[in-house]
C-alpha cells in the first residue's frame, strides 16, 4: 500500500536565491497557490463581463458566492462589518479553490500542511489588532475586561481572556489543516486498500467494498472542503466584531 503521508511532501519547483543560510525554493505549494488566485481572478472577471440583468450560469455563480459571504458576514459582524467584505470574500475564495484542488488526482492539498493556514490565521488576528488599536487606540484592550465583574475577579478573567485570544489562530489554523490532512490521509488508505486486494487473488472479490468507501469518502471531503471554507470565512467576521466592537 502507497504511503499516505507521502501525499503531503513539498517537492522543489526551482530555487529562487538565498537568505543567509537558507535557501529560497519554489514548491508545487506555491505553484498551487498561484494557480488558485489565478482562477479566482479569472472565475470573477468572466462572471462580471456581462453583467447582464438575466445572468447566465457563470454570472449566477459570481452573484451567489457574493450573496453568500455577504450574508455571512452581516450575520456575523453587522452592517458595519462589510467593510472587510473583500477580505473575508478573498480569504473564503482563496480557501475553497485550494481545498476543492487537493480532490483532483496526483494534485496537492495546500491547506493539508499548517504552515499555510497558521499564515492565514495570523492574517486575521493581525488585522483584527492592527485595525482595532487604530480606531478605538487603547479602549481595544477593553476586549480583555469583562464589564460588571468584581475588580478582585479580575485578576483572574482577564489572563483567561488573554489566553482565549491567542488560543483563536491556533484553533483556526489547526481545526482547517487537521479536517484536510485526515480527510486525504483517510481516501488514500481506502484507496490503497483496493489495489492491495486485487493483487491478493481471491481476495478480490470483496474490493468494491472500499471502492464504494472511497466514492462515500470523496463526496465527504467534497462538503467538507466548502464547510472549512465557510467555518473560516464565519470566524474571521466574529473576529472581525471584535475589532469593531471590543466592549464587553
Amino acid at each position: 500500500m502507497a504511503d499516505p503521508i507521502h501525499q503531503f511532501q513539498l517537492k522543489n519547483i526551482a530555487t529562487l536565491g538565498h537568505l543567509g543560510n537558507q535557501e529560497i525554493v519554489f514548491t508545487q505549494s506555491s505553484l498551487f497557490m498561484l494557480v488558485a488566485v489565478g482562477v479566482i481572478t479569472l472565475f470573477m472577471l468572466a462572471g462580471t463581463a456581462g453583467r447582464g440583468l438575466v445572468p447566465g450560469r457563470l454570472q449566477s455563480m459570481v452573484e451567489l458566492s457574493y450573496e453568500f459571504v455577504a450574508n455571512t458576514v452581516r450575520s456575523s459582524a453587522g452592517n458595519e462589518g462589510m467593510r472587510f467584505f473583500p477580505f473575508v470574500f478573498s480569504l473564503f475564495m482563496f480557501v475553497l479553490i485550494l481545498n476543492l484542488a487537493g480532490l483532483i488526482p496526483y494534485s496537492f492539498t495546500v491547506t493539508s500542511h499548517i504552515i499555510i493556514t497558521a499564515a492565514l490565521a495570523l492574517l486575521v488576528i493581525g488585522v483584527v489588532v492592527v485595525y482595532g488599536v487604530m480606531k478605538h487606540g487603547t479602549h481595544f484592550f477593553g476586549l480583555f475586561v469583562p464589564g460588571g465583574v468584581p475588580p478582585v475577579m479580575l485578576a483572574i478573567l482577564v489572563p483567561i481572556e488573554i489566553i482565549s485570544f491567542i488560543s483563536r489562530p491556533i484553533s483556526l489554523s489547526v481545526r482547517l489543516f487537521a479536517n484536510m490532512l485526515a480527510g486525504h490521509i483517510a481516501l488514500k488508505i481506502f484507496a490503497g486498500f483496493i489495489g492491495s486486494l486485487l493483487a491478493a487473488g481471491a481476495w478480490g472479490i470483496i474490493s468494491p467494498l472500499p471502492l464504494a468507501l472511497t466514492v462515500a469518502l470523496t463526496a465527504l471531503e467534497v462538503l467538507v472542503a466548502v464547510l472549512q471554507a465557510y467555518v473560516f470565512a464565519t470566524l474571521t467576521s466574529i473576529y472581525l466584531n471584535d475589532a469593531l466592537h471590543p466592549g464587553h
